[in-house]
């Protein structure tokens, strides 16, 4: 059982969001917050897997509360749920550690998969949001010049391509024939190399130093 807490301003909207997940048996929609101060507060009464992230959100905005939970629940995964589709707002949140960015455009379906998804450890981005990344993390960048960096063996530059091209960790396993276990191992050593922080700070160092063509 997902168990998801839902931020969001809008009382109406967390009211809508919580219709369709509880159709779904595999979600349990265990606490709902207006700000960031009361998804601090949901959390110190029960952490979930998921939290639903708004970006705006009154006084303390979803960014910076994503940064703050991240620090205290590192375990805790943030989708965010915006309307926003500025590359300000997704770099930054991402940059916050959120996991994935869905648009609140989003149909049902695709909404409960990228719960699922990123309650797996890994990272759900919708297209529209995928394509601002590669824009913003392309610019200034010649894919052909693979100049400086860290050593990085074979395997790993492998698995940071998969990484970049959006394979989940069960699809990089079975593309490269190895276990999810090895995976999550390249993917904590490509994270301690690189010195970047999440999977968008990889995608980052995976394009500007022309190891994928994305």
């Amino acid at each position: 059982m997902i168990k998801v807490l839902i931020a969001d301003d809008h009382k109406v909207f967390r009211d809508g969001i919580c219709a369709i997940l509880q159709d779904d048996d595999r979600i349990d929609v265990i606490a709902e917050a207006g700000d960031g101060r009361q998804v601090l507060a949901r959390l110190e009464q029960a952490v979930p897997d998921v939290i639903l992230m708004d970006i705006s959100m009154g006084d303390t905005s979803g960014i910076d509360t994503t940064k703050i939970v991240k620090e205290k629940y590192p375990n805790v995964r943030v989708l965010v749920l915006s309307m926003h589709t500025e590359e300000a707002y997704i770099v930054k949140m991402l940059e916050a550690g959120a996991s994935g960015y869905l648009l609140k455009d989003a149909g049902s379906e695709e909404m409960i998969n990228a719960i699922r998804v990123v309650a797996q450890g890994n990272t759900y981005y919708s297209n529209a949001v995928s394509s601002i990344i590669v824009k913003h993390f392309t610019k200034g960048t010649n894919p052909k010049e693979a100049k400086g960096g860290v050593p990085l063996s074979k395997r790993e530059i492998e698995v940071l391509q998969l990484i970049a091209e959006e394979y989940s960790n069960p699809e990089i396993a079975e593309k490269l024939f190895i276990s999810i276990r090895t995976v999550d191992t390249h993917r904590r050593n490509l994270l301690e190399k690189t010195g970047a922080k999440n999977t968008a700070g990889l995608v980052k160092y995976a394009i500007s130093h022309g190891l994928t063509t994305v």
